[in-house]
């Protein structure tokens, strides 16, 4: 019955692969009516994380249609195209910050075009800096001070003496770390464009065109809205280290971490709107919100499914993962990897599995520097960055082989989790 509701949660997500989009997370629901089939009962949608979202997405939204991203996107392409030749190793960096900053992957949409173009003008294989910026995006999630994935993380660690600013000291900087000496590793990858038969096969047929440098307009509230967005990310990270026990300035908080972030994210969009002359109505049309909101069903479907898989089989997976774990500390990073692989989101997978690991006496400085791990996202080729990579990368470069599983983000993923987690280990064990 294992292997039959296995492959039911992998059959749904393939399907999704193919509907494209939003589509995996509709096939998600029927993969949990099929495992409800079998009599396995629903388990828990990450409520919680897809309000964060919802709620950043919101105050993202805001500040796009105010011209906050143009300005933002219109900064990278100029650090970019002042150093072309050296994109592999700045479009990873340029990506890295813009989710640090806004706590969701989704803003890479922007620069994705630009990272392409700029690479294609230079001759460098697009895929080189289109695939470590993917994932760049996706593991600065675990570095984001308003993600999910680390407000949730944060919550559990904190009564073990772990507070909101350690576990950030701990995973920027070796997040961070691992994704430069990965574009080291990215920048050598796959053959060189001029020598890609897909290259030459799309050129001889005029299909690669140079665009040029982009001529963004600026609107006049561009830079306020960044400005207030930037200030709502300051406001949350004092207020989830006043609450902190580890810091007691707040002893007993009106609202809690989760709330407050929706509160005061929901609060930098009403004020953005104002003082920047946001048409509301704009909004609902703004990329990033689409996108954002997209994710949110995306997580929805997929994440309940994985989550009926796991939780009906927890004291198996408890078990067998205790002796591990007793022996192979790192182990838990495996784990992680390949659950973050069916609950498509980090906040889910942290969710799903760290509380589990804790209880069965997991380290704390195992968690963190396990942490990065659950961003394995990019290993099913159906994540919406990913995707949008390679409809953007019009030289071809960038192209999932018909394995599924080879494509150009598998070996920069792996290489930046992997060094990640160890980077994460020798510096968790100095601060902790």
């Amino acid at each position: 019955m294992i292997g039959l509701e296995l492959a039911i949660v992998l059959g749904a997500i393939f399907l999704g692969a193919r509907l494209g989009g939003i589509g995996i997370g509709f096939a998600g629901g029927l993969g949990v009516v099929a495992l409800a089939v079998l009599g396995v009962a629903p388990g828990n949608i990450p409520w919680d994380v897809i309000l964060i979202i919802m709620s950043v997405i919101a105050a993202i939204g805001a500040m796009q249609v105010a011209g906050g991203m143009d300005y933002l996107v219109g900064q990278a392409e100029r650090l970019l195209r002042k150093h072309p030749k050296y994109i592999t190793y700045l479009a990873p960096v340029v990506t890295y910050f813009m989710t640090l900053m806004a706590g969701t992957g989704h803003t890479a949409f922007s620069t994705l075009p630009v990272i392409a173009e700029v690479a294609k003008e230079q001759g460098i294989r697009p895929s080189r800096p289109l695939s470590i910026s993917v994932v760049s995006s996706q593991i600065a999630i675990t570095a984001s001070p308003i993600s999910a994935a680390v407000i949730f993380v944060s919550g559990i660690l904190e009564p073990l003496g772990v507070g909101y600013l350690q576990l950030l000291a701990i995973t920027i900087p070796t997040s961070l770390a691992a994704v430069l000496l990965t574009s080291v590793v990215a920048n050598r990858l796959g053959c060189e464009l001029k020598d890609d038969p897909v290259y030459q096969e799309r050129l001889a047929k005029g299909q690669v065109t140079i665009r040029g440098e982009q001529k963004l307009e600026i609107l006049p509230h561009a830079k306020l809205s960044v400005g207030l967005f930037l200030i709502a990310i300051v406001a949350v990270m004092l207020y989830a280290t006043a609450i902190s026990p580890t810091v007691g300035l707040i002893e007993k908080p009106v609202m809690p971490r989760n709330d407050a972030i929706m509160a005061i994210m929901l609060s930098a969009a009403t004020v953005i709107t104002l003082l920047c002359k946001v048409d509301t109505g704009k909004v609902l049309n703004a990329a990033t919100f689409k996108s954002g909101m997209s994710a949110c069903v995306c997580v929805m479907g997929v994440a309940w499914l994985g989550d009926t898989f796991v939780a009906a089989h927890i004291d198996g997976i408890k078990e067998t993962a205790s002796t591990l774990l007793d022996s192979y500390p790192w182990m838990l990073a495996v784990v992680l990897f390949f659950a973050s692989m069916l609950l498509y989101s980090q906040a889910a997978t942290a969710k799903a599995l760290l509380p589990a690991a804790l209880l069965l006496g997991v380290s704390p400085l195992t968690v963190i520097a396990s942490f990065a791990a659950v961003s394995a996202l990019f290993v099913l080729p159906t994540y919406p960055t990913l995707l949008a990579a390679v409809e953007m990368d019009e030289t071809g470069s960038t192209r999932i082989g018909k394995a599924v599983f080879n494509h150009p983000f598998i070996i920069p993923g792996v290489l930046a989790i992997s060094l990640s987690v160890l980077f994460g280990f020798l510096l968790g064990g100095l601060v902790l």
